[in-house]
């Protein structure tokens, strides 16, 4: 499986897209300061994931949250109530 995951950063209340094989060692690597990325920004907090049988299909998805605004923000609407429960 590959996944397309959301999390937010506690410390900064940002957001941050990522992809990945594994997720849970993926999760544990950004809060472990192991994602350049993300280093020295958490903790970090899963919001949301999606899983994917094709990597492609997974990448695709991950560069359109990623690099089109709309996209993001259609998840974010999808998600309101969860993200309320953040701050």
């Amino acid at each position: 499986m590959y996944y397309v995951y959301l999390i937010f950063s506690l410390k900064i209340n940002k957001f941050y897209i990522g992809f990945t094989s594994d997720l849970r060692n993926r999760i544990k690597e950004h809060n472990s300061n192991q994602v350049k990325s993300t280093t020295n920004k958490g903790p970090w907090k899963l919001i949301y994931y999606e899983a994917y049988l094709s990597e492609h299909d997974a990448r695709k998805r991950e560069l359109k949250l990623k690099n089109h605004g709309k996209g993001f923000q259609e998840l974010k609407k999808r998600l309101i109530g969860s993200l309320e429960n953040l701050r």
